[in-house]
């Protein structure tokens, strides 16, 4: 585990500043090779592009030593449907030399009880500190399945969501503004309609095995059931974009979905007073960031 006293001098733990932001790339291009500068920068735009929550940082926070930025830990605050407050921890980056500090980036950042925090994409190197940290699985693996395999139920049909579409008025102001907003993050908002109901979904285009396949990650369905119901009409319009498979995160085999069940692939964590369930990403790093 992180030290976790006082720093020593010279060395600080703040938040990011809009002026930190190629200091910020450039820590976050050491720690994730892989990743193209492109890629943190359009990050950052599209951070900076989200309303803030209350006095929150709105990027995250930093180690700064002595006017180097040597440690970033991403933080995308957001309010999720029902007014709770949830703060997305992401891309975890300290230099090699500043390591054992590393623990006061995410100390800092928890400090909120009343915010809930998630840890998505954790890396395997933390899946230790972040379980010791008390945080708790809400999704075990992912489901991978065909929805047009999936059984038809009555004659569902499945609407794009944009601003004036009549049929969104079928829906709550809350899922309204969840499938907007999505939306002008470049996701596929759709509402299922089914005689007198509707459901909203969002998802987003992924490649997965390396890159190969491509595949549409549902990132926000009311429920499990929501989506086996309404799988096969996402399906007739996810087949029009060249999309045959998806994937949602779960805790087993999703009844009434076609497909297999991965268990331990893409573990989701959560802690404090409103956990997700499996099927919620919305304003998460999978929606906010770059596929």
């Amino acid at each position: 585990m992180s030290v976790l006293g006082p720093l020593p001098e010279g060395l600080a733990c703040r938040p990011i500043a809009e002026a930190d932001w190629l200091d910020v790339v450039d820590c976050l291009s050491r720690g994730f090779p892989e990743r193209s500068r492109r890629y943190w920068e359009e990050a950052l735009e599209r951070m900076s592009n989200r309303p803030a929550v209350e006095d929150l940082p709105r990027y995250g926070y930093l180690l700064d030593c002595e006017g180097h930025v040597v440690g970033v830990l991403l933080a995308l605050y957001f309010r999720h449907p029902g007014d709770a407050v949830r703060c997305n921890l992401s891309s975890w980056a300290v230099d090699e030399d500043f390591r054992s500090y590393a623990g006061k980036l995410i100390m800092t950042a928890m400090r909120r009880r009343d915010v809930t925090f998630l840890s998505i994409t954790p890396a395997p190197v933390t899946l230790k500190v972040t379980e010791a940290l008390r945080f708790r699985r809400f999704a075990d693996g992912q489901q991978a399945f065909v929805p047009l395999l999936t059984r038809a139920t009555g004659a569902i049909r499945a609407v794009v969501a944009r601003p004036g579409l009549a049929e969104l008025d079928r829906l709550p102001e809350e899922d309204r503004t969840l499938l907007l907003d999505h939306a002008a993050l470049g996701c596929d908002s759709v509402i299922c309609l089914d005689d007198g109901d509707a459901y909203p979904f969002v998802l987003k285009p992924r490649r997965v095995m390396r890159g190969m396949l491509p595949c549409s990650q549902v990132i926000y369905c009311r429920s499990h059931a929501d989506l086996s119901r309404c799988a096969h009409a996402l399906g007739r319009y996810l087949v029009r974009k060249g999309l045959f498979f998806a994937l949602v995160d779960a805790c087993g085999p999703v009844p009434g979905l076609v497909g297999r069940y991965f268990a331990g692939t893409g573990p989701k964590y959560a802690k404090g007073p409103n956990p997700p369930w499996p099927g919620d990403l919305a304003f998460t790093e999978f929606a906010v960031f770059d596929a």
